[in-house]
């Protein structure tokens, strides 16, 4: 989300440029030029904004043009029914939790009988409305001035603002007691990016496990690429992948989790495979008939061990997350395929053995190669009415390509 880590006086709208313009888009005057920018095309951007300063404030026309390209990119998380009525800052809508991924959550909750949560480090408010939507009652705290207000203009906008009561405070002097849960999201990313050291987070990751502890259910939203090791024995982690991309991982703490326990959801499905400890490290063997991808959730909640079992299969390398069998195997949580071919790396080979097959489509998967998907496309000079998939990878440590096409 949005967030401020520095504690610094909160200035009025007057005085701050940026919350000067967001509250301009808020009169009726903002509210008709964002409607007419709903559609507009960003490469015809100069044109559009000549046009409107002839009958707007220059300001306002920058203020609106740039809400309405935050507005088209937040369609992809929010959908377009909420994104053309919500609000979004830069940082926010980059950072913001999608819709699907803060309804499961929600719902979590729910399942569980929570009524009230405090939503710290709030951000634009994505999971606030996710969670007034499921009828919990949410105190959304956030300590940048501007992001509050944005947050609280999207609770009006969407009809929430009943259930949500945004606060523009330093999290760390919140009084949480009052609330069934807590949810916490620090902010991972600074001035030069991502930040992938759990206590650089703003607030660090010790402090928001703490927080935690002290609630009698919590939430805590963190990068899916966290060490496990930095993952307490008291949380149960969970890694949530939507339409297949992995997009966060929650530590979950408190009655009704399984502490310790690694867990890989799937959305929209909702599928979801648990382990209650980590399993011993599955069989290598030879590349059979079938080749099995999992899903990136699996691969992050180290549940891969968990599907070689269930397939009755092994790993094509210790180090690769491919699982292989001589039978079919059908589950949610893998992508499968048939193998037709096995070879040793040779760019030559290949591109002779898709030229006899007349493979003019090929989609290219990679897992221990170095060698880019784009590159190896544009080598091979494909044509013909064909198609195939094929694995560039390392089969018993030897640089491999495996042939094939989808089962189904």
């Amino acid at each position: 989300m949005d967030r401020v880590n520095a504690t610094t006086p909160s200035a009025s709208s007057a005085d701050d440029p940026a919350r000067a313009a967001f509250a301009a888009l808020r009169t009726p005057e903002g509210a008709q030029l964002l409607a007419e920018l709903r559609d507009h095309d960003p490469a015809d951007e100069l044109a559009t904004a000549t046009r409107l300063r002839r009958a707007h404030p220059a300001e306002l026309v920058s203020a609106a043009l740039g809400q309405a390209r935050l507005r088209q990119r937040a369609v992809a998380k929010f959908g377009a029914e909420d994104a053309y009525r919500m609000y979004f800052t830069p940082n926010g809508v980059e950072q913001a939790t999608r819709t699907s991924v803060a309804a499961h959550r929600a719902a979590r909750f729910t399942g569980l009988g929570v009524r009230s949560v405090a939503d710290l480090c709030c951000g634009i408010g994505g999971d606030a409305i996710a969670l007034a939507r499921a009828g919990i009652s949410v105190l959304a705290v956030d300590r940048d001035p501007l992001t509050a207000e944005v947050a609280r203009a999207n609770a009006e906008a969407l009809g929430l603002a009943d259930l949500i009561e945004v606060r523009c405070a330093d999290v760390t002097e919140i009084d949480t007691a009052p609330y069934d849960a807590v949810f916490v999201d620090p902010a991972r990313r600074g001035g030069r990016g991502r930040i992938f050291d759990p206590e650089a987070y703003s607030p660090p990751l010790s402090w928001a496990t703490a927080a935690a502890l002290k609630a009698p259910r919590a939430a805590l939203k963190i990068a899916p690429g966290v060490p496990h090791e930095a993952i307490g024995p008291e949380a149960e982690a969970e890694w949530i992948s939507d339409g297949g991309d992995v997009k966060e991982a929650v530590l979950w703490y408190g009655e009704g989790f399984a502490p310790g326990a690694f867990r890989a959801t799937l959305l929209p499905s909702g599928a979801t495979l648990s382990a209650p400890a980590p399993l011993p490290a599955p069989p290598v063997g030879p590349v059979g008939r079938y080749l099995y991808e999992p899903d990136g959730a699996v691969i992050r909640a180290h549940l891969v061990a968990d599907l070689v079992e269930r397939c009755g299969g092994r790993l094509v390398d210790e180090t690769i997350a491919y699982i292989t069998s001589d039978e079919p195997y059908s589950s949610p949580y893998v992508a499968g395929y048939e193998i037709t071919d096995e070879l040793p790396f040779n760019m030559k080979r290949l591109k002779a053995l898709l030229r006899e097959r007349r493979v003019g489509v090929l989609t290219v998967k990679k897992r221990g190669s170095a060698v880019e998907p784009e590159e190896l496309r544009r080598r091979m000079k494909l044509s013909g009415p064909g198609s195939a998939t094929v694995f560039l990878t390392r089969v018993a440590g030897a640089p491999t390509m495996l042939i094939g096409h989808p089962l189904g």
